[in-house]
């Protein structure tokens, strides 16, 4: 991807500022700490039927488990961290079209569970909520960034470089 004069500083509005800087950080940590620390809990919420009885996890999924809650780590310091250091357009971009990609094969994931897992909204558990609607309103987010919209209306983007300038 070629840089343009496009990549200037821009304004965050806030519901941009708050989802991708606050909320969705957090949310990947909760899903973090779960792959982690409640191993069993994760996958009886994923798909009971086929959940290890207690807390007998095999190793290899435990291990799997371990580096999805690490995956989970890396995107949330990805927006946490990485977004807050720049005020840079492209970069932004560069970024949330990366896990505009993720959410779609986060989407694709759960399709094992058939079709009624992305409408049956009576029968979502805790898991569910977390891999459908709220990766589609993050997806949705991402493409609505991406499209610019509302974007030039909110506060400039405050970052470590402009810190030290105004210091």
């Amino acid at each position: 991807m070629a840089r343009t004069k496009s990549t200037a500083a821009f304004t965050l509005p806030l519901p941009y500022r708050l989802f991708f800087l606050v909320v969705e950080p957090i949310s990947a940590l909760v899903g973090a700490y779960y792959a982690h620390f409640h191993q069993a809990v994760y996958l009886t919420l994923t798909h009971a039927p086929t959940a290890p009885p207690g807390d007998a996890i095999p190793a290899g999924t435990s291990i799997v488990l371990s580096q999805l809650a690490n995956l989970y780590l890396l995107f949330a310091l990805n927006e946490a961290l990485v977004l807050r250091a720049t005020s840079d357009l492209f970069v932004w971009k560069t970024v949330l079209f990366v896990l505009l990609l993720a959410d779609l094969g986060h989407l694709y994931s759960v399709s094992a569970l058939g079709l009624r897992v992305y409408w049956d909204v009576a029968s979502w558990n805790a898991i569910d909520w977390g891999n459908v609607p709220f990766v589609y309103l993050g997806a949705s987010m991402r493409l609505a960034f991406l499209l610019g919209v509302g974007i030039g209306g909110g506060r400039p983007v405050k970052t470590a470089t402009a810190v030290k300038k105004s210091a």
